[in-house]
């Protein structure tokens, strides 16, 4: 199975990199472009056949690694 995980910085924590992309965009001229955050996806193969065990099993790996947890959430979805 195939799970993606996608962290982001939690609502009030600033992303400067989410900014500046913003700026560039208005510099481009996509004055539309309103706020702009980052985040990232991690696409995991796990052995198993088991939906919930594979989704269970991708929180965890979240929690223990993929994810500051002071300062990012994270979601898991299992794709394939």
């Amino acid at each position: 199975m195939k799970l993606r995980v996608t962290v982001s910085l939690k609502d009030g924590v600033l992303d400067p990199q989410g900014k500046a992309i913003g700026h560039a965009l208005h510099t481009l001229g996509f004055v539309e472009a309103g706020t702009v955050r980052v985040s990232k996806v991690i696409e995991i193969e796990v052995n198993s056949t088991d939906r919930a065990q594979a989704e269970q099993r991708g929180r965890e790996m979240a929690e223990a690694l993929l994810a500051n947890l002071v300062i990012e959430d994270f979601s898991v979805e299992v794709v394939s």
